[in-house]
């Protein structure tokens, strides 16, 4: 089944990303006046969702430029070393403000809650408007439900930082700033996290974890005319483009015209069954090479 993704609004992607840089320059400002780490958080919070609206802005842009001689796979990679640039940095924020967090907690300092309460209103209400703007957009897109579930979540860190801004105004419990710091940060490591795992598992070539090479292996090889497959890759170029190169003994020599039939039904059931999109078969006949499936070495 091949990949169709429908085509993102420009308009609308560009005006979340001006929504949350609102948001973000406005709870910076609150954070510093009312000296609430968790308002700067949240900003920071909502930085990183800016990041991945500007990475899928960009992606959906590039998405459209086509190969060329100096560059064969076109640049569908570049969503995935910027994706694995932004979450680092995330991971780096994170662990300053855990840090600080902690500070905050034992030695709570005293924070003008209404500053908070307002500026939580503020983005809730922002995000809120982003993600009804970009909702129709993320049932067809991954890139674009990537972000969206991020504005969700934005709402969420949102309504704690308000909830921490009431109960500073009518219980003066200013540790609160500091516990719902805390909680943002470790959030933001844990999204980033996930996101170096598989960013890095792409551009390290890493086999995609939803396909059983067992299976590929046994689809193939129940093709009559196959002897054997073996010197097997597969990889992602990117989130969703699924590679696979390999060597196919046949049982007979085949003419060329049969041959090409035979990859034309390979191709077919390798996409229907693994969403392989892309397939490369060295085809041979009574050649003396290395049959391991997977070449452990190549030298």
């Amino acid at each position: 089944m091949a990949h169709h993704h429908h085509p993102v609004s420009g308009t609308k992607l560009f005006i979340t990303i001006i929504l949350n840089l609102i948001i973000t320059i406005a709870e910076i400002i609150g954070g510093i006046f009312s000296n609430s780490l968790a308002l700067l958080s949240d900003a920071l919070h909502n930085f990183s969702d800016v990041m991945a609206l500007i990475i899928a802005y960009i992606a959906n842009r590039l998405s459209g430029k086509e190969a060329n001689e100096k560059n064969t796979f076109g640049l569908k990679r570049a969503e995935i070393i910027a994706a694995l640039f932004n979450a680092s940095v995330l991971i780096g924020i994170g662990v300053f403000l855990i840090v600080e967090s902690v500070h905050k907690i034992i030695h709570p300092e005293h924070i003008k809650s209404l500053w908070v309460i307002g500026f939580g209103l503020l983005s809730v209400i922002l995000n809120g408007i982003s993600v009804l703007l970009i909702k129709d957009d993320s049932h067809d897109n991954l890139n674009i439900k990537a972000a969206y579930l991020h504005l969700l979540t934005d709402v969420s860190t949102s309504i704690a930082v308000i909830i921490g801004g009431i109960l500073i105004y009518y219980f003066k419990i200013y540790s609160v700033d500091g516990i719902i710091s805390l909680l943002i940060a470790i959030y933001l490591i844990y999204s980033a996290f996930d996101i170096v795992k598989e960013s890095t598992k792409i551009l390290m070539q890493y086999s995609p974890e939803n396909i059983n090479l067992d299976e590929v292996i046994k689809k193939i090889e129940q093709y009559p005319e196959i002897k054997n497959i073996h010197h097997i890759h597969i990889w992602q170029l990117n989130e969703h483009d699924i590679f696979l190169e390999a060597h196919i003994d046949l049982n007979e020599n085949l003419s060329a015209e049969e041959i090409s039939k035979l990859i034309d039904k390979l191709e077919k059931d390798l996409e229907d069954k693994f969403h392989i999109t892309h397939t490369t078969l060295q085809v041979e006949y009574n050649r003396n090479d290395n049959k391991q499936k997977i070449i452990r070495s190549e030298k």
